[in-house]
This record gives structure tokens, sequence and C-alpha cells, in this order.
């Protein structure tokens, strides 16, 4: 594959994963109220989705996706349903400085990487995407090894993005030093979580 093509494609997707939407929000969201561990497990789990659309495109992703099309519409609903229930629940909680949350028990991460999973996995833009996409960079077929490459370049990118949004959301989230800050932070936090969750629910 050549270097000007993974370039394409490493720019394309880079545009893709920053772009603001659900998925970035979600990140900075469950950094706030829950610190880096969160996002990134949200994160690792988008990941993994996103991924599993580009084996999907080696395998002939148009036939698997009209397959697919009832689980991946059940799966978008189970994560929204998820993130404004998450949301709601962290606008009322109690405010709990970071803190006193470093020596309690942390959340379980399991949710957060299942989440970002389902929503990947249900997200009607990814097959789109790889359809608009892959056939103008790198051909129709994709072989094994052209896979792998894509693959190095996705996690590459969305490390980066990842990344960002977490160390920027966790470095907001140790300057809050209050109690009111930290309701504060939490209702815009479980704020932005039920507005993604509606919004993964009006996308079509």
């Amino acid at each position: 594959m050549e270097p000007v093509t993974l370039l394409s494609f490493a720019a394309a997707f880079l545009v893709f994963a920053a772009s603001p939407g659900p998925d970035n929000m979600t990140i900075v969201a469950r950094t706030l109220s829950h610190g880096p561990g969160a996002g990134i497990a949200y994160g690792f789990g988008m990941v993994v989705g996103i991924l599993a659309f580009l084996v999907l495109a080696a395998a002939g992703l148009s036939v698997v996706a009209q397959e697919m099309g009832a689980v991946m519409t059940v799966l978008r609903y189970a994560g929204a349903a998820y993130l404004v229930w998450a949301g709601i629940r962290l606008w009322t909680a109690e405010p709990v400085l970071p803190a006193e949350r470093a020596g309690s028990t942390r959340p379980g991460l399991a949710a957060s990487v299942l989440t970002g999973l389902a929503l990947n996995l249900g997200n009607p833009k990814m097959p789109l995407f790889y359809l608009a996409l892959l056939p103008n960079v790198v051909g129709a077929a994709l072989t094994p090894a052209q896979v792998g490459i894509l693959a190095a370049v996705i996690l590459a990118v969305e490390a980066l993005v990842i990344g960002g949004h977490v160390l920027l959301a966790g470095r907001l989230r140790h300057a809050l030093r209050t109690r009111a800050a930290v309701r504060r932070a939490n209702r815009v936090a479980g704020g932005v979580m039920v507005g993604a969750g509606v919004a993964v629910i009006a996308a079509r």
C-alpha cells in the first residue's frame, strides 16, 4: 500500500474521528465524572467496534450490514438508553471531590467498554464511512495485510483523538476543588451524556 494512500486514509479518518459527536462527548463526560479510566474504557470499546467494521468491510460490508440491520438497531438503542440512564444518574448524584473518589471503589469499567462497543456496532454512519472511503482509497477488495495496516492507522489516530479528549477532560476534573464545582461538572457531564444518547436515538 502506497504511503500517499495511507496518508489519505489517515487524514480522512482523523477528520471523522475528531469531529464533534456522541462518542467524543461521552469520552469527555465519562472522564469528568469518573476519571480518565472511564473515558479510556469507553474509547476502547469504541475502537473495537470501529475495527469490527473494518473486518466486515474486508468480508463485503454492504452485504453484511444489510444482514445485521436489526442487530445494529438493537445495539444502538441499548447503548443510547444506557447513556441517558447514566446521564440522569450523574445529574442527580451527590457531588464527590476527585480526592475523595480516589480512595473509594471505582465504578466498573466494563459498562463503559460495552457501551462504546454497542454504540459503534450500531452506528449507521460506520458502514457508510467505509463504503464511501475504502473503494476510493484502497480499492474494492482488501487483503489481510491491508486490513492489518489500516487497523494500525486507525489505532494510531484514535489513540491521538481519545488521548487528547481524556487529557483535557482530566485536567479540568482535577481543577474541581469544591462540591459546588463538582455538582456543576456532574450536571454538565450528565446533560452531555443524555444529549449524546438522544443524538444516537435520533440518528438515521
